[in-house]
């Protein structure tokens, strides 16, 4: 794909601050036709700088009363295991987001579930079970907050 240019990258800073926006919208804001705001944001789609859209799910309006975070190491580490412990644990409804990291832990989970006893039960369960983990430390989550900012990379 070619370098983005404003528009591309304010198409971006609009999606990324309400995915919901309306083509219309976005393109008045932006100050272009919809039909060319349309085959812009197709182009990012199909170039796959967006890669989808997402709601932000406030988890205790469903239940989830506690979100936690667990650091987990791998013992052995291997592309397989990594990749089992990814594919096995990502569809679980307790799961949020998960990141493979570099460092001291492996893997952070970012879940959210019912309550401490629901907790204790799913790290025992889903995590602490698994013979390749060989540590995990969970920590509460008081707060969760996402920048509603892009990250902007050009050079200026």
């Amino acid at each position: 794909m070619k370098k983005l240019d404003d528009i591309d990258l304010q198409i971006l800073t609009l999606l990324f601050q309400d995915a919901d926006i309306t083509n219309k919208d976005l393109a008045a804001a932006i100050g272009t036709a919809p039909s060319t705001c349309l085959e812009r944001v197709k182009r990012l789609k199909t170039a796959g700088v967006i890669k989808g859209s997402f709601i932000d799910v406030n988890y205790n309006t469903i239940g989830g009363n506690i979100q936690a975070m667990a650091a987990i190491q791998l013992q052995p580490y291997s592309e397989e295991i990594v990749n089992a412990l990814r594919d096995q644990l990502l569809p679980l409804p307790e799961i949020i987001s998960m990141f493979h990291m570099g460092g001291a832990f492996d893997f952070y989970i970012h879940m959210s579930v019912t309550d401490t006893e629901h907790l204790r039960r799913f790290v025992f369960s889903a995590i602490t079970s698994r013979d390749e983990v060989t540590n995990v430390e969970t920590a509460l989550v008081f707060e969760h907050s996402r920048s509603s900012a892009i990250p902007n990379f050009s050079e200026e």
